[in-house]
């Protein structure tokens, strides 16, 4: 069920469902006063007695797990009194168990040492029900991205990591900004949910297709990325998938590390981190300084981010975590800079906009305290957020040149309870989402010079837009999950979306020209989002898994308020969408492991762009879209330090039913942007005689596709080859490069077309190296 609310936000709904919320919490009951106690202990190598970390040590019968921290080291907490029996596990480890006796309000100490060994065990994930679980026991496709790769890789760009996730591509628009595409066609439409250590980066009001540059992606600790519809469990925005990016946990020893990085074009980077635990307060300051003059002519771009992590134990079987992160990107060119398709093959580095820009500040803070119980885990995150950006959009130039501001600012918290249900074999969350975001949009025309082809300066004009608008959003949710034989996981949850909008305009409503505004209102929407999934282990090393999913999205305040042309984008009806998927995951000995996932997604009311002749686009809700394909994650061990990691997808996504008010019809077309191959292949290269280095050779293909909805002009695709190494001079020094585009291959990080312009294509980067020291 989705719809729209026709009435304003008054005290009678709003307590409608905080009252439905606290029910909720009912349901499940008080919690337990038993007195617990914890177990806590390090992870280390056999043999070498070297730290592990990102190593899984649970209890099976109690539902307590933890994930090591850099220094090997994990707490458990809120068990009961009595004999436990422990489990330690890690991909390329073989499996660790120990027996614990817990004392009420004592803590025992454990030390594992586990042996190599190639076999790899599932992945421990939160994104998917908000709570760590194995992979294995999760009914959808979710791809994980840990603090290894993402150390090898020394990510420039977040297109550099986020395609070791089979069927995901983001781009490059510019400076760190980006596009996505999962299981959809690329594009900046808000259809997708970017997370931090489960807090969103920004309101569903306030969507920011860019969100990974507000995010400190290098310096993460890992990329969870779950894909397809996930509203039942997160709301609106979740349609193609959740990217939740995690904050490093403190380190229990102090520590410390610099990374100093450069490369061609100007690239300067410096990431510093401080860790420790004194006196039981877990500390992290991480500190992102990045600087580049651009490849191309006018693409220069600053950022500063920082990251500060406390985390603290308050009383026995409670734990607080408190996070800061701080972004601040000042870049040229606000986009995309395509050229023409005669100086993208001659002279790729013009660029006909260098007076665009886009600066951007992102703050957010959290506080996520648990309570753990015998039987019950109380989870509370209040949080706040600020986000501005001003904009010259370079897109818009040719058409509709213009400077806008838009701010925000967001108050709100995540709470829910968890608790085993039938014994031990299921459990049931149950929570509630509160979001209240006070935003404002301003907007006013410029007249731009030109010389030939390119931009050169402008005088500013008339105000176009000038409203506040603040977004509301009350969801409560329950998930529930259960095991009712050996080797069978059944899933299943529901949410209540709540949310809307107070808008108010500062000036006059019009309905004429090319600047249409609507009059004052408060748009509201409704959607209930169920789920319902099936896991099944056929094998000892095989897993399979089935699920339907409903996902919606609400439009966006620019969707809805920023009129343009369109004769009415208030009444924009929400995005449905409709997910099956099935797959299987396992491994085939102890070399050999591989992930298989089968989606067809429908969308009902797409909120698509439809771009006129002149390069200028409208909001319009247009019919169906058909979403189809097969992804394939594949791990090769051919021999000790030599690996194949293999991520595939084959896709299709069509028009099903686009027919606009002008006489065209796109149904029965493909879309524009969707590809039909996206494919990453690394080598991975770390042989004892190698003497500590590790080298990475990496092939990159993105497959043809349309460039416009008519189906008429295709980009061709590419394909690009990368290399990386890092060498470890000392327990304590690092030395690492890496070479981009090594081939020099011209390609297109996005290419269009349009009736005024003709085909437009944004260069990639030729062939470029970067090197870099890392001290510890």
């Amino acid at each position: 069920m989705v719809g729209r609310l026709r009435y304003g936000w008054g005290a009678s709904p709003l307590h409608t469902y905080v009252a439905l919320t606290v029910g909720l919490f009912a349901v499940v009951g008080p919690l337990s006063a038993q007195e617990t106690g914890a177990v806590r202990g390090s992870v280390v190598a056999d043999g070498t007695g070297a730290a592990l970390s990102s190593v899984d040590v649970f209890v099976p019968a109690a539902g307590r797990r933890a994930l090591t921290d850099r220094s090997g080291r994990f707490v458990l907490v809120g068990l009961r009194p009595g004999s436990w029996e422990l489990v330690a596990e890690r991909v390329g480890y073989g499996t660790g168990r120990q027996s614990v006796t817990v004392t009420p309000g004592g803590t025992a100490d454990v030390t594992f040492r586990l042996a190599d060994r190639a076999l790899s065990i599932p992945e421990v994930v939160v994104t998917a029900s908000r709570e760590a679980q194995n992979l294995s026991e999760v009914a959808a496709s979710v791809g994980v991205i840990g603090s290894a790769a993402l150390r090898d890789v020394h990510p420039a760009h977040p297109s550099e990591i986020m395609g070791q996730v089979p069927g995901v591509w983001v781009n490059v628009t510019g400076g760190e900004g980006h596009m996505t595409a999962i299981r959809q066609p690329l594009s900046t439409s808000p259809v997708y949910l970017y997370l931090e250590d489960g807090v969103p980066t920004r309101s569903t009001g306030f969507f920011n297709h860019n969100a990974l540059y507000e995010v400190n992606v290098p310096q993460a600790d890992r990329i969870e990325v779950m894909k397809g519809p996930a509203s039942a469990l997160y709301g609106s925005d979740a349609i193609g998938g959740v990217i939740n990016v995690g904050t490093r946990a403190p380190s229990q020893d102090t520590e410390a590390e610099l990374s100093l990085e450069g490369g061609a074009y100007g690239y300067k980077r410096l990431l510093a981190s401080l860790s420790g635990t004194p006196a039981g307060n877990g500390l992290r300051a991480d500190f992102n300084a990045t600087r580049t003059d651009g490849w191309r002519e006018g693409t220069q771009y600053d950022r500063y981010s920082g990251t500060l992590r406390w985390d603290r134990r308050a009383g026995e079987g409670s734990f607080l975590k408190t996070v800061l992160t701080y972004s601040s990107i000042d870049q040229n060119t606000a986009g995309s800079s395509a050229v023409s398709r005669s100086d993208f093959e001659s002279d790729p580095t013009v660029n006909y906009t260098p007076i665009s820009y886009r600066d951007v500040q992102a703050f957010r803070a959290s506080a996520a305290y648990e309570r753990q119980a015998a039987t019950w885990k109380l989870s509370l995150t209040p949080y706040a957020r600020y986000n501005s950006m001003d904009i010259l959009p370079n897109w818009s130039l040719t058409y509709d040149p213009s400077i806008y501001r838009t701010e925000n600012s967001s108050v709100g918290i995540l709470a829910k309870v968890d608790r085993p249900m039938l014994g031990q074999k299921g459990r049931v969350i149950a929570g509630v989402d509160v979001d209240y975001s006070p935003g404002s949009y301003r907007e006013h025309s410029i007249t731009p010079a030109k010389d030939g082809k390119v931009f050169t300066s402008y005088a500013d004009g008339a105000t176009l837009y000038d409203y506040d608008v603040t977004f509301h959003q009350v969801s409560p949710y329950v998930h529930a999950e259960v095991t009712p034989t050996d080797g069978i996981h059944l899933s299943g949850g529901l949410r209540f979306d709540v949310l809307g909008y107070d808008y108010q305009t500062h000036l006059a409503p019009l309905q004429t020209g090319s600047h249409r505004r609507p009059g004052d209102g408060t748009p509201g929407f409704a959607a209930l989002s169920p789920k319902v999934g099936i896991t099944f282990q056929a094998t000892d090393g095989m897993n399979l898994f089935a699920s339907f999913r409903r996902g919606f999205r609400a439009p966006s305040e620019g969707q809805l308020f920023r009129q343009g042309s369109a004769t009415n984008t208030v009444d924009l009806e929400p995005v449905k969408a409709n997910s099956l998927e099935a797959g299987l995951r396992g491994h085939v000995g102890s070399r050999v492991s591989y992930d298989v996932a089968l989606y067809r997604m429908s969308k009902l009311d797409d909120v698509l762009d439809y771009r006129h002749d002149d390069g200028h686009t409208e909001s319009v809700n247009a019919g169906e879209t058909l979403h189809r394909g097969v992804e394939v994650g594949v791990g090769l061990g051919l021999a000790p330090g030599v690996e194949v990691d293999v991520s595939y997808s084959v896709a299709k996504h069509t028009y099903q039913d686009w027919r606009l008010d002008d006489g065209t019809n796109y149904s029965g077309k493909e879309m524009e942007f969707a590809p039909h191959q996206i494919g990453n292949v690394r080598l991975e290269l770390s042989p004892t005689w190698l003497g500590g280095a590790h080298a990475t050779l990496e092939w990159v293909r993105v497959g043809p596709y349309w460039m416009d909805a008519a189906n008429e002009n295709e980009y061709e695709g590419h394909d690009l080859l990368n290399a990386r190494v890092t060498y470890s001079v000392t327990e304590r020094l690092d030395l690492f490069a890496r070479l981009d585009n090594l081939g020099d291959t011209r390609y297109a990080e996005r290419a269009s077309y349009n009736a005024f312009r003709g085909q437009e294509l944004a260069p990639g980067m030729p062939r470029t190296l970067y090197a870099g020291v890392r001290i510890r």
